[in-house]
């Protein structure tokens, strides 16, 4: 059931709770991608046009949770927003509940911004504690949900805390509404044919996936680190590339599965091959899989004929979804497979009315790395979440919230 919106809600003089995904990058007070607070901009935007205050609330990193760490404070990313906003952005404590916060709080005037500190100072944030959750919720009239990214994790701000909020609105932000609109929506049932791209290190973090996705997909399209486990259990020669030894026969499972749904899984037929894991490696060949991958070799990124072969098929596509990269991406060497699967599916997406979809994680970051981001038609921001999704996992975060 589609789950009511932060713009179906009065907020005219109402104190409203937003779970945002402020978990950034900062190192030395410096955010080094600011992506998931701009995401954040048109809830928090649309509360404060229509008459209401926002207090938000979010985790970043992994704190002990034994009370305030400098290097996990969001006070970096108060002052982001502050500039983004153009308005004062009041963060009041390295507590999120106590005195100062809550006095913070309830000073608030329409108009007004409050940024809490780190949920996860409190391990009662990661335990879904209800006291802490109580206490959450007693800040605001209304709550919103409008972080993705943390939306398959049970924690007291995801599940507790609408749960405490009793008769009071509970809604989705505009954000999450996106998320939920292309990675569930569309996949009831996608435009054929379908193009699922999966890369990525492991196997064994795909297998639900292509589980669930292979019987709808028009075709599968494997690279990576994890097509190599997928190319030993064929019993091609992979060198010294990474392989989920104990993960071939789900490797085999899954190519059965191919063959039993009729969907086409592609693997790469060459591969770009060094002799060290080093951005700066010179030693660098092209093996086929017919001689197989140098015993000294590890395979890095796939093969020029491989990306032709790849581009071909998604640029007939008319839905894709992509999670993972092809190869080690971050490094020039081995970014052009990446790459031209990304130039294939944004020309997909222009000239084909492709549906196009990248799911997070690194995926997300290659497509901002090769400043292609606004050519999809979504790309997600929750790596770990946008992967549970496309699996068919329900999320306990949005199911507490108001229906439609």
């Amino acid at each position: 059931m589609p789950k009511k919106t932060i713009a179906a809600i009065d907020v005219k003089n109402k104190k409203v709770l937003i779970r945002v995904d402020f978990n950034v990058p900062i190192e030395d007070g410096i955010i080094s991608d600011d992506r998931r607070i701009k995401a954040a901009l048109p809830t928090i935007k649309s509360v404060l046009d229509r008459g209401g205050s926002a207090i938000l609330m979010s985790h970043l990193g992994r704190p002990e949770g034994k009370g305030f760490e400098a290097e996990y404070s969001l006070a970096p990313v108060a002052k982001r927003l502050s500039e983004l906003l153009g308005k004062p952005v009041a963060f009041p404590s390295n507590d999120c509940v106590d005195d100062k916060a809550a006095s913070a709080v309830k000073a608030m005037k329409p108009g007004d911004v409050v940024l809490l500190d780190n949920l996860r100072f409190h391990k009662a944030e990661k335990k879904g504690d209800p006291a802490f959750a109580s206490k959450l919720a007693a800040y605001a009239d209304a709550y919103v949900n409008d972080a993705f990214g943390t939306c398959h994790r049970p924690e007291a701000s995801m599940v507790a805390v609408p749960q405490a909020m009793g008769s009071k609105p509970k809604v989705v932000g505009f954000l999450v509404e996106k998320e939920i609109k292309y990675l569930d929506g569309v996949l009831a049932s996608p435009a054929k044919p379908f193009v699922v791209v999966l890369g990525g290190a492991k196997v064994s973090d795909k297998m639900p996936a292509i589980e669930r996705l292979l019987p709808m997909a028009s075709a599968v399209i494997v690279g990576g680190a994890m097509a190599y486990t997928f190319l030993k259990a064929k019993g091609i020669s992979v060198g010294k590339s990474r392989v989920e030894e104990d993960k071939l026969g789900e490797a085999l499972r899954a190519i059965e599965l191919a063959t039993k749904t009729g969907a086409a899984l592609h693997l790469p037929t060459d591969h770009i091959c060094a002799t060290e894991f080093n951005e700066n490696a010179t030693d660098i060949s092209i093996f086929s899989n017919e001689v197989g991958i140098g015993a000294t070799y590890m395979g890095l990124d796939i093969g020029p004929k491989t990306q032709a072969a790849y581009a071909d098929i998604l640029k007939k596509a008319k839905t894709v979804v992509w999670n993972g990269p092809m190869g080690v991406f971050e490094w020039p060497k081995f970014a052009g497979g990446t790459k031209a699967v990304a130039l294939a599916i944004v020309e997909a997406t222009a000239n084909n009315n492709c549906t196009s979809i990248v799911g997070g994680g690194d995926s997300a970051a290659a497509v901002e790395q090769f400043d292609l981001a606004d050519k999809f038609s979504h790309v997600s921001t929750g790596g770990g979440a946008s992967l549970e999704m496309l699996e068919g996992k329900k999320f306990e975060s949005v199911a507490v919230l108001d229906e439609a």
